[in-house]
């Protein structure tokens, strides 16, 4: 089921009424201990995203990804075996008032503390990026939340990336940037130093976030967005769509795509860039 905000953008509507809380907590732990709160944790320990002594902004968009994100935390200051911190922060880049009510009321039902700040951002990307306003969006959304997060004292900022985000990545930059680029569990802000970015749901797929929200009976956004909702789609949805088409006859096909990040022949390449300088294999082959 979904239905329409007042900006045009859908909303995604869960099959289920609201459930309590605390079932809605338990279940994220007990019902999807195995493909959500497992594969949390296991990115947590795997990529030492979340250490002793953090301070962690969890950014909080009003989707499913961030909202589950957000609970996942939670439970691991709740039940994990260290000390750190966390802040929930939401920036406002010009919501419809409807749909800011709509994720304050997702926050408040799911308990989640949260600080809204404005920045306006749909504006100025509608003036700046007239075709194509979701890649400077993002930028932009980025740098919002590292300003803030750094204001708040905080040295991680939580984005609620997932699994079929870090594969479409993969295959988008492969078939339309001409290059081999994945999404990072980690990095350091060039900007903002002393801050790092983490994906906490690196290994999580995209269908049982879905699930856990519609039983949950959660309502997220989906964009919201006051400007892309007057474009034509981006190229991700396509690239979403190759992907579940490719999975019909290639078993595990996504999986395979995002091994393949962790298995690069260097041996085997034509170039690589490192550190702004560009290398061809011909640099090394005399070499051998």
């Amino acid at each position: 089921m979904s239905g329409v905000a007042g900006n045009g953008c859908e909303i995604l509507v869960p099959f289920n009424e609201r459930k309590p809380l605390e079932e809605v907590e338990r279940s994220l732990i007990k019902k999807y201990r195995k493909h959500i709160w497992s594969k949390f944790i296991k990115a947590i320990k795997d990529y030492k995203l979340v250490e002793e002594g953090d301070k962690v902004a969890v950014a909080i968009s009003g989707g499913k990804d961030s909202l589950v994100m957000a609970k996942l935390f939670q439970e691991l200051k709740r039940h994990g075996h260290f000390q750190f911190d966390l802040e929930f922060i939401v920036m406002d880049p010009g919501y419809h008032q409807s749909v800011k009510e709509l994720l304050i009321d997702n926050c408040n039902y799911l308990n989640i503390p949260i600080k809204i700040f404005e920045s306006g951002i749909f504006n100025v990307v509608d003036n700046i990026a007239k075709d194509y306003p979701c890649y400077m969006c993002a930028r932009m959304r980025r740098g919002a939340l590292y300003s803030k997060a750094r204001e708040l004292g905080c040295n991680k900022l939580a984005l609620g990336h997932h699994f079929n985000d870090v594969i479409e990545t993969t295959l988008l930059n492969v078939l339309y940037a001409g290059n081999f680029k994945t999404m990072l569990p980690k990095l350091k802000a060039s900007n903002f130093e002393g801050i790092e970015l983490i994906r906490p749901l690196y290994y999580v797929e995209e269908q049982y976030i879905q699930k856990f929200t519609q039983n949950s009976g959660i309502w997220p956004l989906n964009c919201a967005c006051m400007v892309a909702a007057k474009k034509i789609g981006n190229k991700r949805y396509e690239i979403k769509e190759l992907i579940k088409q490719l999975k019909v006859n290639f078993n595990d096909v996504d999986k395979s795509i995002f091994r393949a990040a962790e298995n690069v022949g260097m041996e085997s390449i034509l170039g690589w860039q490192k550190d702004g300088k560009s290398y061809s294999y011909l640099d090394f082959y005399d070499e051998e």
